[in-house]
């Protein structure tokens, strides 16, 4: 009768391929903790500071812890298995099919997608939605490399454009001087905007494309030339901002940046007044 070998007696007792393998994933997870708390503490999303954000912060964190506890969910039952059927010599099983399975994976993940589309589609409409009655109107110019804003002005109406007469030095927006509405329009190198009231800002391009984005906001609209696109947000904290150009436009690119102030009404209401006069 044949005895067994005492090396393979010890291998079944002791096995430091598993000592191995907790110890690397008790790293990875350890690991994946500590980033995480370092990427919320120094990468992560800036302090939310428009009405619209939550929701569009609510969806993203939803997005994420979905997809965290799917990832571990996984990654988990890998390992697991791995660990109980790693090989001891015997012969491998296994099966061609199971209904039970195949349907659960493809039915839950199914679900998920749904639930997570329609309701960004039911976010995006009610961002992208007409703005509300006394919103503030103000058109936002992109150019290599800045941003310009036009407010109108007593009339409260804005005047028409006329590339013509444009003039880099004393028409920049390229004013129609010979229109009534466009003489008291205001043109500045900064946006303002008032605290808590809803703010339709006109977006256009000069020449090529661009992206009006503003993280604090969470807004991020494209500037297409010949198209002028409108959208709105509520601003909920007075402070400067700043205007980035979220698309490749140029070798100044990456030095295109633009300054929001959100104040109060009493003190956007006084700097109009000092630009008019």
């Amino acid at each position: 009768m044949a005895s067994e070998h005492p090396t393979t007696r010890g291998k079944e007792r002791s096995d430091p391929s598993a000592a191995a393998l907790a110890v690397v994933l008790a790293i990875i997870v350890v690991g994946a903790i500590v980033f995480t708390l370092m990427a919320r503490g120094r990468w992560w999303i800036p302090p939310l500071a428009s009405a619209q954000g939550r929701d569009i912060d609510r969806l993203l964190f939803v997005t994420f812890g979905i997809i965290s506890a799917a990832f571990i969910l996984v990654q988990g039952v890998l390992a697991l298995l791995i660990w109980l059927y790693r090989d001891r010599g015997q012969r491998a099983s296994h099966w061609h099919e199971h209904r039970g399975l195949e349907l659960t994976y493809t039915i839950v993940p199914a679900i998920v997608m749904a639930g997570l589309t329609f309701t960004a589609a039911g976010l995006w409409s009610r961002i992208h939605s007409a703005p509300p009655p006394g919103a503030l109107v103000v058109e936002v110019r992109a150019e290599q490399f800045g941003w310009r804003a036009r407010y109108p002005g007593p009339d409260g109406r804005f005047g028409r454009i006329a590339p013509a007469q444009f003039n880099f030095q004393s028409n920049p927006m390229a004013l129609d001087r010979n229109d009534p509405a466009a003489r008291d329009d205001i043109v500045t190198t900064e946006v303002r905007v008032v605290v808590n009231r809803p703010v339709e800002v006109r977006l256009g391009s000069k020449d090529v494309l661009h992206s009006f984005f503003v993280p604090a906001f969470r807004v991020k609209q494209d500037a297409v030339p010949g198209i002028m696109v409108s959208f709105w947000f509520t601003p909920t904290v007075t402070g400067d901002f700043q205007i980035a150009c979220a698309e490749l436009c140029g070798v100044g690119h990456y030095a295109m940046r633009g300054k929001l102030v959100v104040q109060t009404q009493a003190e956007f209401d006084a700097w109009l007044a000092s630009l008019r006069t």
